[in-house]
């Protein structure tokens, strides 16, 4: 991307400038809040801080011990572990939750993964954490205060360390609680449908200078802390290319973002926590997924739980609240409230009574108790009065509802078509239109891509909003600083439908499915489904609600594991995968889908010219066109449930 895109040089970029110095926030997600607030057990607790353990290899690995003691001295029975493998470090609120589990009797080990802060050995994402999990587990089993049953917690990539060691397989690990977990990275939530989710890049800019091997010198992590002050400027010099910046003075992390960016197919550079293609990998033990609607990995959260619960003899339970990443704690993200029964109250006790059942086999209410009571439960949003509460935020509203399978069986897959005048209506186009009406098109011009307002977008992530966001710029967008709706865009087609004479529920997995050609061999197609608030009182210029939105780049249109190209002006189906979700869309409301080629820095941006990916050193526009014929019809599915 060439250093001339508008927004990331001019206003925007100055106004944030301070900003970015101030937020340099790492990608740190704590495991469903932490034990702040959460109630003691009546033991003490004992701590043995960087026991250095070994793995196969010779690499130690820096573990910290909790165990529970009782008149101050340890217990001398054996007892069931929780493992926490981090790359964020051991202390904060892992150290917190650690001395909440062992405070009710359980051992509580927390493990720095390798290459970071105190462990030995080369950092690389993911791909050590299946072996040096087994080496962990089977030092746990040794010791004289363990059972040999443990369980796994935490979230985000401390997520993914649990499924990678599930993957490797070992005999003491009994369950495990995924919270917002790296999973299935080549087919949605890092490369998506083939593009790549920049959440991933601010990573490697935050983390490559903080509790690396780098960092350990002061001038190297003095560079790189420069580095990340500066992401936004680095941002408009796209690709990254070996040796051109900081980065290179790590080189583990280098390496690994280059390749990431550069390889887009979804094939066994990929391998690594793939379960929707490798579910014979994953072990036979209890599983509780824990995700959010605007959580970044919500698609995979699902799909783990509908591929697992095919595999598994085990139980697979699943939640998925309103919640954006690592915030299950919180009741409004974003722009909007979803009232105070989204936020789970005490974060800490139901995974206690999930671990109680399956480490202590207690019958601890697992399969009777909310959470518990059913396999899925899910909450419905957009069921509020739509008015400002106290801090402004908009209250959409809505509530928790147990159910027996993901997605639901009793949902209606519903295709809404798009029509040449803008509207979305369940009739198909007609053969009455007229030629100049079957088709739309727009020019992307990768210079000036659509900027990102919301959305499924990691935590600590201050160059994205996450969340709940009326579509509108200003000056918290930092590449979109002007009040002006995206729907102004000349690049952003918008299909909404007439206000609803009714209240629609929408809950499942959803899809766009365009037929759609482009002047250029490649470029991507972006689809968004937004709730349209009409005008009140409290919101006189209405509220247009992301819900969820995906994208495709078309080299990928036909599979996630070969590249082809496009002839320019052939008309291609082209299917965008959304993330799930759960709305009902109010009576009143407009049910309206964007569609567009950009949605930045959520996604990278495609130059348009056919390159290989994160290589090139040119851009240009592309002339995409979305047709809406009879012959090609192009429409979004909605699962709908009905609500008599």
């Amino acid at each position: 991307m060439p250093a001339s895109i508008p927004h990331l040089r001019r206003g925007a970029f100055a106004v944030i400038r301070t900003l970015s110095r101030s937020l340099l926030v790492a990608f740190v997600m704590l495991p469903l809040g932490s034990a702040a607030g959460a109630a003691e057990g009546p033991y003490g607790v004992d701590v043995a801080v960087d026991v250095m353990v070994p793995m196969r290899d010779g690499v130690k690995l820096a573990t910290d011990v909790y165990r529970p003691t009782r008149d101050g001295k340890l217990l001398a029975e054996k007892t069931a572990v929780i493992l926490t493998r981090t790359p964020y470090g051991k202390g904060g609120g892992n150290a917190a939750d650690a001395r909440y589990f062992a405070s009710h009797g359980y051992t509580a080990v927390v493990q720095d993964t390798r290459g970071r802060y105190n462990s030995g050995g080369v950092w690389r994402w993911l791909t050590d954490d299946g072996p040096d999990g087994v080496d962990a587990a089977a030092w746990i089993a040794e010791q004289p205060w363990s059972s040999g049953r443990i369980g796994m917690m935490g979230g985000s990539y401390v997520g993914g360390t649990q499924h990678a060691l599930a993957m490797a397989g070992s005999p003491y690990l009994k369950t495990v609680i995924p919270v917002d977990a790296v999973s299935n990275m080549g087919r949605q939530s890092m490369r998506n449908a083939g593009a790549f989710e920049m959440r991933f890049w601010n990573w490697i800019m935050l983390n490559a200078g903080k509790g690396s091997s780098a960092a350990a010198d002061p001038a190297r992590a003095a560079a790189l802390t420069e580095m990340a002050a500066e992401r936004r400027t680095y941002l408009a010099n796209l690709p990254l290319r070996a040796g051109t910046t900081p980065l290179k003075l790590a080189p583990d992390y280098e390496s690994w973002l280059i390749d990431a960016m550069r390889h887009g197919a979804n094939d066994d550079f990929w391998k690594q926590n793939n379960i929707v293609d490798y579910p014979e990998l994953y072990q036979d033990i209890p599983v509780y997924l824990v995700g959010g609607w605007y959580d970044s990995w919500a698609g995979n959260t699902t799909a783990n739980f509908t591929t697992l619960s095919k595999r598994l003899q085990s139980d697979v339970y699943l939640i998925m609240g309103p919640w954006i990443h690592g915030a299950q704690g919180n009741s409004a993200h974003g722009q909007v409230n979803f009232g105070t029964s989204a936020a789970i109250a005490d974060p800490l006790a139901w995974r206690k009574m999930w671990f109680d059942r399956w480490l202590l086999d207690q019958q601890s209410g697992v399969g009777q108790e909310v959470p518990f009571r059913t396999k899925v439960r899910i909450f419905v949003m957009g069921t509020g009065d739509g008015t400002r509460d106290a801090k402004g935020l908009v209250n959409h509203g809505g509530s928790w509802r147990d159910e027996q399978e993901w997605p639901p069986a009793r949902a209606v897959a519903t295709p809404y078509y798009l029509h040449a005048d803008g509207k979305l209506t369940p009739e198909k186009p007609s053969d009455s239109a007229t030629h100049d009406a079957t088709a739309t098109s727009f020019t992307f011009d990768p210079r000036d891509p659509v900027p990102t307002i919301g959305g499924n977008i990691s935590s600590g992530n201050d160059i994205m909003l996450q969340g709940a966001w009326d579509q509108r710029g200003g000056p918290h967008v930092w590449n979109f600083p002007k009040p002006i709706p995206l729907s102004a865009r000349n690049d952003v087609l918008v299909f909404q439908t007439e206000p609803l004479p009714g209240d629609v529920e929408v809950t499942g997995e959803l899809e766009v499915r365009l037929w759609a050609s482009s002047s250029a061999v490649d470029t991507d197609f972006t689809a968004k489904l937004i709730d349209v608030y009409p005008a009140t009182v409290d919101l006189p210029g209405g509220f247009d609600m992301n819900i969820t939105d995906g994208i495709v780049r078309a080299r990928f249109r036909d599979s996630l594991q070969q590249e082809t190209l496009m002839e320019p002006g052939k008309v291609y189906p082209i299917t965008v995968r959304l993330y799930p979700t759960s709305n009902v869309f109010k009576k009143g409301h407009r049910i309206r889908v964007d569609i567009s080629s950009s949605n930045f820095p959520r996604f990278d941006v495609n130059p348009n010219t056919g390159e290989p990916l994160a290589q090139h050193r040119r851009t240009q526009s592309a002339v995409n066109t979305i047709r809406h014929d009879s012959e090609h019809p192009s429409h979004i599915v909605l699962p709908m449930i009905s609500l008599k």
